[in-house]
Formats: structure tokens, C-alpha cells, sequence
């Protein structure tokens, strides 16, 4: 539960709040990347000051270049905002103590004991406590587990000898971004708030109200901690589920695709989820593992969550099973076998590649011995991950080219390609979108997987 106010500073809060009311508060957010730099487009829509924080150098030159390295974000309007004054890109975080508002945008990955890796938020969360001076707002964004705003973040910041509720306030909001929906922008979606105390609540709930349409005030950082929590949970199980019944069904001969398409037609008491070659973005494939591994601190197991992570993380092996099938029709194994993969970001028409099942299946298929290259229209060349470093260029996707591959396998479906093209020139193919449903001279030569 939320704090009871501390006695404060009350002329410091007061005009901390009355800024952000009046929408002359300086907004710092920290972490450029797929949430960070959303959220600086939709503060300075608002008219906002805005000044982004990065480690990684390179995406400041790009800014400050006029570049956009997140498709979704057009080039033309970070450089219009950029060069009108209300945008100001920095690698430089002595600049943080200039923000009346801190917004921590970094990410929280699993370690590969599947814990929380929680470096990124303490380490944020340390340089702020350098640069904090009274009078600030502290907002944590990053997906994590319930408590870590209380546990993690405020210890941190009480090093700087000053106290929350007095001297700065702190809250929680979890992102709640979708790289690549056309429907909804960050403005567009409802903001859940918890705030350590009432005052932090209040300046919290008052400053997105200036970016986001909906604000949604919760009883306390946890409960919004949880809520970004469920909302993965909720869609990681029901995926694992169909994932499941795509396994058995294939073995049964039917068709999952026109078995969803038969069962969506209800308009009530069943929502729609779809099969693939595993999960992929920062949110589906990490953010459950995080609820597991606080529940077995309180002596309990998360078992639907567990098995549907494993679940999940196991369909790129039941793709390679489909490869091999699929060769064998040909009389071929994997070994040696020149083999294409379509699509390396982890959904359709986005340059995201965070945990895309694409990596590990080409990992898994050069380690059997395959030839394996990809073509993805959004992703030019892989760069370094924190668990993978493919070295891999984009090749050309031409009508000749498909036809030297031995097996083409459709990992993402992006909105560019031309599937008549691909199924009339590729030899044999994987499809693991359903991309080629209904398309003439398909059926001998598609493997569903």
C-alpha cells in the first residue's frame, strides 16, 4: 500500500506539482530505445521540455544527425522537435539534476539462470542518486516485478541522504508499448500510476495527464507493478495454450488456423491468440519469469507460468522438427542444406529483434551443420545482443535467389513480402505464420509448422 504522506518540504513539493500542472516541468527520460523514445514524442506533443538520456553514443549522433534508428518514429519529426528546442538528445547525465521529472525507460532482461537482471535499473537508479537534488520526481517504467520501485530503486536513491515523500517524490508506471501498431500510440493508451505516497501519486498522475489521454491512478507502486505483470502473463499462457493445441492438432491432421478462425466467431467469451515460431520483444518472453522468481520468495510456485514460458521458449525446436520433415520429403537432411529464413525481427512489419525466435532458430539450424541466411526488409545487419551476436546480413529476396535455397522458412510475415512470388520460387517452405494460406501451388510444396 501507498506510504502516509511524510512531513515535507511543503514549498518544494508545491511548486514541483504547480510546474507540472502548468506544463512548464522539465521532463527527463532515460533510455532512448522502444519505450524512452515514444514517451519524449508524446511529452513534447504536449509542449513539454524534453531531454532524453542514453549510455549508447551512437543513438545520440543519430538523433542529433536527424536520424531515426526506431521505424515506427519518423526521422522528420525527432529532427523537428529536436531543432524547435524541445527535444535535446544527451549522453551527458550531470544534465539529469536539470529535469524536474525523471522517467527510467532502461531494460530488464533475464540472466540465463532466467532471474531478474535487475543491473540496468540499480545502476540507473545510482547515477540519479548523484545527480538528485531536491525536488524532483522519480518515475521507474521498466517492466519488473512487484516491489522492485520499493526494494530496488528507492534504497538506492536514499543514498543521496535525501527522503522520498520530502525531499523528492517517487512513483510507478509500466510501459505499455506495442512497436509497430498503427491504432495506438503512446498517447492513446491508458497510463495505470502508483505512487509511493499520496503527494507522489498526485504529481505523477498530473504529469502524464499532459501526454496520455487516460490516466489510471492505482493504491500503490506494486499494485501497477503487478498490472504490467498480468497483462503479459495473461497473453504468454494463452499463446503457450494455442501453441499447444497447434502441436496437437497437426498430429491429428486439422488445421489450428481454421480452427481459431471457426472459434472467433463467437462474440462473446473467447478472445483470439495465435500460434508461431516462439515469443519475441522484451515483454511476453521475460516479464512472467519475473512473477515466478518473487513467488518462490514467498515459498510458492508459479506453475501455469512456468510451464507456459518453457512452452514457448520450446517452439523453435518444433519448427527445426518441421524443417527436418521437410527435407526428408526431399531426401535431404539439415546438414549442409542451404536454407532461408524470412523475417528476423520477432513481429510483422517492425525492426525489433529483441528475443526473436528468428535468432535462435538460425543458431539452432547453423549448429546442425545448415547454410543458413535470412532476408528481413526492416533490419539491414544484426548487431551485437546481450545472449547473441548472429554477424549476419540481410540478402537479396529475389525470384532467383529463392530458388537456390533447399528450404525457405517464413519466421515473420511482414506485410511487404510477396507470398505468390515466394511459394512459386522456393522449393519447399516453412510456414510458421500461416502466410500462405490460400495461395495457388502452395500445397505441395508447404509444411505448416
Amino acid at each position: 500500500m501507498a506510504e502516509k504522506p511524510a512531513s515535507r518540504d511543503s514549498n518544494l513539493i508545491n511548486r514541483l506539482i504547480a510546474a507540472i500542472e502548468s506544463a512548464s516541468a522539465h521532463v527527463g527520460v532515460i533510455g532512448l530505445g522502444y519505450v524512452g523514445l515514444p514517451l519524449v514524442r508524446a511529452f513534447c506533443a504536449a509542449g513539454l521540455k524534453t531531454t532524453g538520456f542514453d549510455v549508447d553514443q551512437e543513438k545520440i549522433r543519430k538523433l542529433l544527425a536527424g536520424r531515426s534508428y526506431i521505424r515506427h518514429l519518423p526521422a522528420a519529426l525527432l529532427s523537428d522537435i529536436i531543432a524547435r528546442g524541445q527535444f535535446t538528445p544527451t549522453a551527458d547525465f550531470s544534465r539529469l539534476a536539470t529535469c524536474d521529472a525523471l522517467i527510467i525507460c532502461v531494460p530488464t532482461p533475464l540472466t540465463i539462470h532466467r532471474e531478474p537482471d535487475m543491473q540496468y535499473v540499480a545502476g540507473t537508479a545510482q547515477t540519479i542518486a548523484a545527480h538528485l537534488r531536491p525536488g524532483q520526481l522519480i518515475v521507474l517504467e521498466s517492466t519488473t516485478y512487484p516491489g522492485t520501485t520499493r526494494e530496488v530503486v528507492l534504497p538506492v536513491l536514499a543514498q543521496s541522504g535525501l527522503k522520498v515523500g520530502n525531499d523528492f517524490l517517487l512513483a510507478y508506471s509500466p510501459e505499455r508499448e506495442d512497436p509497430g501498431r498503427t491504432d495506438f500510440q503512446t498517447a492513446d493508451i491508458p497510463k495505470v500510476v502508483g505512487g509511493y505516497d499520496a503527494h507522489s501519486l498526485a504529481a505523477a498522475v498530473s504529469l502524464y495527464r499532459h501526454a496520455v489521454k487516460t490516466v489510471v491512478p492505482v493504491e500503490s507502486c506494486e499494485i501497477a507493478e503487478a498490472s504490467k505483470i498480468l497483462e503479459n502473463c495473461y497473453r504468454c499462457i494463452n499463446i503457450a495454450m494455442i501453441n499447444e493445441l497447434k502441436m496437437i492438432l497437426d498430429r491429428m491432421g486439422i488445421d489450428v488456423w481454421k480452427v481459431i478462425a471457426a472459434a472467433k466467431t463467437k462474440p462473446f467469451g473467447f478472445h483470439a491468440f495465435y500460434p508461431g515460431p516462439g515469443l519475441g520483444g522484451h515483454c511476453i518472453p521475460i516479464d512472467p519469469f519475473y512473477l515466478s522468481w518473487k513467488a518462490r520468495q514467498y515459498d510458492l510456485t508459479a506453475r501455469f507460468i512456468e510451464l507456459a514460458g518453457e512452452l514457448n521458449t520450446s517452439m523453435p525446436y518444433y519448427v527445426i522438427s518441421k524443417v527436418a520433415e521437410a527435407l526428408n520429403e526431399v531426401g535431404r537432411p539439415i546438414k549442409k542444406s542451404r536454407i532461408l529464413v524470412l523475417g528476423l525481427a520477432y513481429k510483422k512489419d517492425v525492426d525489433d529483434l529483441r528475443e526473436s525466435p528468428s535468432i535462435v532458430l538460425i543458431e539452432q539450424l547453423k549448429k546442425r551443420g545448415a547454410r543458413v541466411n535470412y532476408n528481413d526488409p526492416y533490419i539491414p545487419s544484426t548487431h551485437r545482443q546481450r545472449h547473441h551476436d548472429l554477424q549476419m546480413k540481410s540478402v537479396k529476396l529475389t525470384a532467383a535467389a529463392l530458388r537456390r535455397y533447399d528450404l525457405v522458412i517464413i519466421a515473420t510475415d511482414h506485410s511487404t513480402y510477396d507470398w505468390p512470388m515466394i511459394v512459386r520460387n522456393a522449393r519447399k517452405i516453412v510456414d510458421t505464420r500461416n502466410a500462405t494460406a490460400g495461395i495457388k501451388g502452395s500445397k505441395n510444396k508447404i509444411i505448416r509448422a
